[in-house]
C-alpha cells in the first residue's frame, strides 16, 4: 500500500478527516458484507427492524435513519429479492403495511452483525480503547445535537458556490 503523506494544510480540517475516514470503513465494510450480499445501508435498516418494538412500516423505518421514502422502497425492494424482509399487514392493525425479518433475514442479520463489529473494532485499533469510546461516544453526540436542531443531511444537488457535489 502505498504511503500517503497527509497535506499540514489539511491536518486539522474536521471535513477532509471524517471524509476519508468514513470512505476508508465503507470500503472495508462493503468488502466484508459482500458474503452476505448487503451493503452497509441494508444491514443499518435490517438492525432497524429487528431492534424495534412494533412493526415498522417502512415509512417509520426512512424516518429514523433520515432516508427519502424513494430511497427506502428500493432498500426494502432489495431485501426482499434477497429473500431478507418480507412486507405484510400489520398483526395489530390490518390498514398499516409492515416490513418484517425473515428467518433467513435474521440469521443473515446476526452474521453480518458480527463481521460489522470486527470491522469496526479492526478499523479502530490505531486507537487505545477509550479513545475509541470517545470517538464513538463523541459521533453521537454531534449526531444527536444536529438532529435536535433540527439540520437535515444534503444528498446531492449543488454546493452553495454553485459547483455540483
Amino acid at each position: 500500500m502505498k504511503d500517503v503523506c497527509l497535506p499540514d494544510v489539511l491536518a486539522g480540517r474536521l471535513g477532509y478527516l471524517l471524509k476519508h475516514a468514513y470512505l476508508a470503513l465503507a470500503v472495508e465494510l462493503e468488502q466484508a458484507l459482500a458474503p452476505f450480499h448487503l451493503i452497509p445501508r441494508e444491514l443499518g435498516v435490517m438492525a432497524v427492524i429487528d431492534a424495534a418494538r412494533e412493526q415498522p412500516s417502512q415509512l417509520e423505518i426512512a424516518a429514523q435513519l433520515g432516508v427519502d421514502r424513494t430511497t427506502m422502497v428500493g432498500v426494502i425492494d432489495s431485501l426482499e429479492k434477497k429473500g431478507y424482509v418480507e412486507r405484510r399487514r400489520s398483526d395489530r392493525d390490518r390498514r398499516r403495511n409492515v416490513v418484517t425479518l425473515t428467518p433467513q433475514g435474521r440469521s443473515c442479520l446476526h452474521d453480518a452483525e458480527q463481521v460489522r463489529e470486527r470491522v469496526e473494532r479492526d478499523f479502530l485499533a490505531p486507537l487505545d480503547d477509550l479513545s475509541a469510546e470517545a470517538l464513538t461516544a463523541t459521533l453521537l453526540a454531534l449526531h444527536r445535537a444536529r438532529a435536535e436542531a433540527g439540520h437535515t443531511i444534503v444528498t446531492g444537488g449543488h454546493l452553495p458556490c454553485g459547483r455540483p457535489d
